[in-house]
């Protein structure tokens, strides 16, 4: 029988010091050659184990792997000048020196599926991995080539399908496409961005999943959170397309958000990882603080269709307080469980 509110993460744990800088986005290497790939194999057996003791029943890489989840990525694509830097407004929020495209977009060969390979191998939980969506990359990008976010974006999508298919023969049993840009640019998204991430995950037999967040807890997320008044309804933008879309599972931020919690109707029939552990803070929820915003979500969404999850990732946060916030997912999710068996 399937247990009922699986947990997950939205995606990165925090890196041991002796991979990379800790509490750090972007954090440097302090490895490198074969000594590399060891340590970040190592590290994401630790991050594996980590959700195996908080009994997280989706498991991830933890992002061990790799530095940021947008760059990293592009990283492996010709067609991309890294050397030839300039300076873009990421998601209208805050200035970033990011590499420019020069030529047509490539991908030459796997980026993850690999590390996708060695995570299957470690473990037999049902395992999830990240991606990011092709408006997110357009959005961490200098366009010297295609000069059209639509253009670019439809030749990302094509490259992330094949990273996909790979992933999903590797034994990936859910691909996480992230798209914070979702929450920004809307026009663009019911345009051409919600179809983009379907050309994405064209013949994918795996299940799918959007993540839309409202960003790392970094200072330039938090102070943007402060303008947007009481209520948060970038989603109601969103959602209603996406609920239409071939995209399996829905993944948003809820705890300590200010998003009405009622948009989550609007995606009603989907499956929708709840963000249930505000990642913005140190301070770590109470069990009893995590049930309630299930509850509170169960209003809108089929128990049998709730997966418990991260508002976002937690790379920037330390190992003790990401371990207390896991621990703190399982048994609020476990709460929930019981009121539930206690009513059928």
């Amino acid at each position: 029988m399937k247990k009922l509110l699986p947990t997950s993460t939205s995606g990165s744990l925090p890196k041991p010091t002796w991979l990379a800088q800790p509490e750090t986005l972007w954090s440097p290497w302090k490895l490198q050659g074969q000594e590399l790939i060891d340590g970040k194999h190592d590290a994401l057996r630790v991050s594996l184990q980590e959700q195996q003791l908080a009994d997280i029943d989706i498991v991830s890489d933890g992002e061990q792997t790799r530095q940021h989840f947008v760059t990293t990525f592009i990283e492996h694509l010709s067609g991309v000048d890294f050397e030839n830097r300039k300076t873009v407004t990421i998601r209208n929020r805050y200035e970033a020196s990011v590499p420019t495209v020069v030529g047509p977009v490539s991908r030459q060969k796997s980026v993850f599926v690999e590390d996708a390979k060695f995570l299957r191998q470690q473990t037999d939980k049902p395992i999830k991995w990240a991606l990011p969506g092709p408006m997110t990359m357009i959005d961490t990008l200098y366009d010297d080539h295609y000069k059209s976010r639509e253009k670019l974006a439809w030749e990302f999508a094509k490259i992330l399908n094949e990273e996909a298919k790979e992933l999903e023969a590797a034994g990936v049993d859910i691909i996480q496409f992230d798209e914070p840009a979702f929450n920004v640019f809307f026009d663009e998204v019911n345009e051409w961005g919600i179809a983009a991430l379907e050309r994405a995950i064209e013949g994918l037999k795996c299940e799918t999943a959007v993540h839309i967040c409202y960003g790392y807890g970094i200072k330039a997320n938090t102070d943007w959170k402060k303008t947007l008044g009481s209520e948060w309804r970038q989603y109601e933008e969103v959602f209603p397309k996406l609920q239409k879309s071939n995209i399996d599972i829905i993944s948003l931020e809820c705890h300590n958000s200010r998003v009405p919690i009622e948009l989550l109707e609007l995606v009603r029939g989907k499956k929708v990882m709840v963000g249930a552990i505000d990642v913005a803070t140190n301070t770590i929820e109470t069990p009893e603080e995590v049930a309630d915003t299930l509850r509170k979500a169960l209003q809108f969404v089929d128990a049998d269709k709730l997966y418990p999850c991260t508002n976002c990732g937690m790379a920037p946060l330390s190992r003790e307080v990401a371990r207390g916030k896991l621990n703190a997912l399982s048994a609020g999710a476990d709460i929930i469980r019981k009121e539930l068996s206690a009513k059928y």
